[in-house]
């Protein structure tokens, strides 16, 4: 297994040019968990992640995605059967990492949803992307 561990992000800009609080952004890092772990089959590992992915932790879940994919060089299966929560951004996290896992000769495929991520992948057309 893989434990994924954050480091406390310094204060960043936020879309008003002012600086987000910092409790804020590692409470909302606190709010998703990811853990990495061998897949069911040869050459795939299972990402399963809990919690809620917004605007202010798609960042972290994109680069664990793509960290994933570089370390275990395979099919990644995501679980977001425990994902409480997701909006466009947390979305726009998983396409990313299908792009490169798809120009890396590799695949991302969702492998349980919750209803509110299903509801989000039919309402956005995208539950073939990934399938």
């Amino acid at each position: 297994m893989t434990a994924i561990v954050h480091d406390h992000p310094d204060p960043t800009p936020d879309r008003d040019g002012g600086t987000c609080d910092p409790d804020a952004v590692l409470d909302a890092i606190a709010a998703l968990d990811i853990e990495v772990t061998p897949g069911p089959w040869p050459s795939t590992v299972r990402v399963r992640i809990s919690g809620e992915i917004d605007f202010d932790n798609a960042t972290v879940l994109r680069e664990d995605l793509l960290a994933a994919l570089v370390s275990h060089r395979a099919t990644l299966l995501v679980d977001l059967g425990e994902v409480t929560f997701c909006d466009c951004a947390g979305l726009n996290a998983l396409l990313a990492a299908r792009a490169t896992a798809r120009r890396a000769g590799r695949r991302l495929r969702i492998v349980a949803a919750g209803r509110r991520v299903e509801r989000l992948l039919d309402l956005t057309s995208t539950r073939d992307l990934l399938a």
